[in-house]
């Protein structure tokens, strides 16, 4: 079993240039797997994938859902599983894969947090001061909000994916995909005061060099910056926010001022139009929840919103 993981690590490092996150996840969840699949087994008795079957994993689904798992973590474990095994069925390692067919849990369907305009315009405000560190946490933040990238995305853009003469941004995506998308002036200049503040040794290195970077001179890494977004966030009314959200209220804020959900499908780099259509809802969903709290006559006392839609008794 974990010669087969490390085959499909490999795999995943190589083939499909996996995040690091994705990598150490991936491998923690199959070593999980491995772990409960050894309970009860003689001492020495060797693993073999191709003796694990359905039954098998959904124990282990069960066993770490009675352990607490949220559903959300349920189903990246099991997304986890369905990898591996296709993985192995190409390889001729297994003959079927035994993930295949059991169902994932049930997602609650909780809005992402989205920043009003004028949170998202406070926010990138925050960091003051002169120093590289926070010109640094200023650029990263306008880059975020401007480009909608993911925060893995922003963290791998190298000093050579900024175009700032035509206002563009190269990011490299999952799965290796790679799009260009604009980026505004204002993000741009905060990126310039950023680098301009830099030790010439930093400043002139190579156009491969990270543009991003920690306070030893290495990139940026992913970790690092949802600790600066949550830095400068927490002093907004509505609390911490995840860089993702950040990604959220970019394409919110887009389709608000009237871009079309195809641009903006480009944009964020979706595969499919149908996982961009989910912003449609989220503003109608804002828009309802900002109508409920604001309207004086929105509810009936004890009566919801929710309730409206039931047939009369």
């Amino acid at each position: 079993m974990e010669g087969a993981i490390g085959a499909f690590v490999n795999f995943l490092q190589v083939e499909r240039n996996a995040s690091p996150e994705t990598v150490r996840n991936y491998r923690s969840d199959l070593r999980q797997l491995a772990s409960f699949l050894h309970q009860g087994r003689p001492a020495g008795d060797s693993l073999n994938p191709d003796h694990v079957t359905a039954q098998d994993l959904r124990r282990y689904l069960h066993w770490l859902d009675r352990q607490g798992e949220k559903a959300s973590s349920l189903a990246r474990k099991l997304a986890c599983l369905r990898s591996f095994y296709r993985f192995l069925v190409r390889a001729r390692v297994v003959q079927w894969n035994p993930a295949e067919d059991i169902r994932s849990p049930k997602l609650p369907k909780a809005l992402p947090r989205v920043l009003t305009k004028d949170d998202a315009g406070a926010l990138m405000e925050s960091p003051s001061g002169s120093s590289p560190l926070s010109l640094r946490d200023r650029a990263v933040l306008e880059t975020l909000y401007s480009t909608g990238a993911r925060v893995s995305e922003a963290v791998g853009m190298n000093v050579a994916d900024l175009d700032a003469a035509e206002g563009l941004a190269h990011l490299r995506g999952k799965g290796r995909k790679e799009r260009v998308v604009p980026i505004g002036d204002v993000a741009l200049q905060a990126i310039q005061d950023y680098r301009r503040s830099l030790q010439p040794s930093a400043r002139h290195r190579e156009r491969s060099a990270p543009l991003f970077l920690n306070h030893r001179g290495g990139r940026l890494t992913t970790r690092s910056v949802a600790r600066i977004v949550a830095k400068y966030s927490s002093r907004l009314a509505g609390g911490a926010v995840s860089p993702h959200a950040l990604r959220h209220s970019y394409a919110t804020h887009l389709l608000d001022e009237g871009a079309d959900l195809r641009s903006i499908q480009e944009m964020l780099g979706h595969a499919s139009l149908s996982t961009t259509q989910k912003y449609t809802h989220l503003a109608a969903d804002q828009l309802m929840a900002v109508y409920d709290r604001a309207h004086p006559r929105a509810k009936t006392g004890a009566g919801s919103r929710a309730k409206k839609d039931q047939p009369p008794s």
